[in-house]
């Protein structure tokens, strides 16, 4: 497979129409609200400023698929782009959240979240090759590369991954792929919770095929992906109920039951070590809770108290972060560290001095 030419995939270029939005905005010192395709404004605090879209800087530049890189704008649709790559039989390895068909590539990078393999194939940031942002001048600079070896020293571009849009704007993206399973077969073993978590200790001292792992309503769901024969042997070996694919869709963009809307209650989401132990909630109860990445990221459906379920996870080596309608006085993600947010503020400061990018998004003093 040769590489493929960029205008194979149609597209625009808007980087200049944004570079003089963002030069004006820092004259008149006006904060800009940074959107693509708008579905994960659920995601952080909410900013006032004036709208910049991202939306018409769209199309794939370049995409090789020998060498397993493709770069792409920051306001190409996400269901596009993993059109293209499916095309040749590759996907992102981060199973990225879509959250909706208008879901964009620079909102995937701002937000750095993954899917269910992320604690099998990698987060986010591990498939950033390099990035182009646009800077508090309006000028397009490029951080990083398009193969591995490039990515060296103080990694900027990697360093966009999360920041919510804080530190400028997300022009385009470089990223390694992966090439698609042969073969997916997804199961669901009724098992308490002590049970699953002791067989998945036990599974991940093996070369098994898992590449999804999460506790819901009383059973171990699993995914196998890989070779036929050795999806089929651990199938046997596993046993289980079939289970439809497209359930790990569903749990990637927080389709299922368990997250719905008219739950009022607020919606966690734990970010713990692997094997961390309980939190000694005893509130919680097993129907308001939701184990994905094998345990590592936990979701709670619960009224706490915000301080010392955070305070919980500290202890444990983790943080909480609250999603959607938030408490009166509740932030979504967990403070830092005075000398942390001292460094934040710092980069901040750095990389945005009019405070023009998101102002809040992260948090109030960013």
């Amino acid at each position: 497979m040769a590489s493929t030419a960029p205008t194979d995939y149609p597209g625009q270029d808007a980087s200049a129409a944004l570079g003089e939005r963002i030069r004006q905005a820092a004259a008149e010192r006006t904060p800009l609200r940074i959107v693509g395709g708008d579905t994960r404004a659920f995601y952080g605090r909410e900013v006032e400023g004036a709208t910049l879209s991202t939306a018409e800087h769209r199309g794939i530049t370049f995409y090789d698929p020998v060498e397993l890189v493709v770069s792409v704008r920051a306001g190409t649709p996400l269901t596009e782009l993993e059109a293209a790559l499916a095309e040749h039989g590759q996907m992102l390895g981060f199973e990225p959240p879509r959250f909706g068909a208008a879901s964009t590539v620079g909102g995937m990078i701002a937000t750095g979240l993954s899917g269910p393999r992320r604690p099998w194939a990698g987060a986010v940031r591990d498939f950033v090759l390099g990035i182009r942002l646009i800077n508090h001048e309006g000028v397009e600079q490029r951080f990083g590369g398009q193969v591995m070896k490039n990515v060296a020293g103080y990694d900027l571009s990697r360093l966009m991954v999360g920041a919510q849009g804080s530190l400028g704007v997300i022009g385009e993206v470089s990223l390694k792929v992966i090439p698609r399973p042969l073969t997916t077969q997804s199961l669901r073993l009724e098992l308490p919770l002590v049970d699953a978590r002791t067989r998945l200790a036990e599974w991940g001292r093996e070369p098994l095929p898992i590449s999804a792992a999460a506790w819901l309503d009383g059973a171990l769901h699993l995914r196998l992906e890989g070779g036929p024969s050795s999806v089929a042997a651990t199938r046997e070996r596993i046993g289980g109920d079939d289970l439809d694919n497209a359930w790990w869709e569903r749990l990637r963009d927080l389709a299922l039951p368990f997250f719905s809307a008219d739950d009022a209650r607020p919606l966690w989401r734990l970010s713990l070590p692997h094997r961390a132990p309980d939190l000694g909630l005893a509130q919680i109860d097993d129907t308001a809770m939701l184990h994905d990445w094998a345990g590592a990221q936990r979701w709670l459906r619960a009224e706490l108290d915000p301080e010392a379920l955070r305070e919980a996870c500290r202890e444990a080596g983790g943080h909480a972060t609250c999603h959607g309608p938030r408490p009166a006085g509740v932030e979504p993600f967990s403070p830092l560290p005075a000398v942390l947010m001292k460094y934040h503020r710092n980069l901040k400061a750095e990389l945005d001095p009019h405070g023009i990018f998101n102002p809040g998004r992260l948090y109030a003093d960013l």
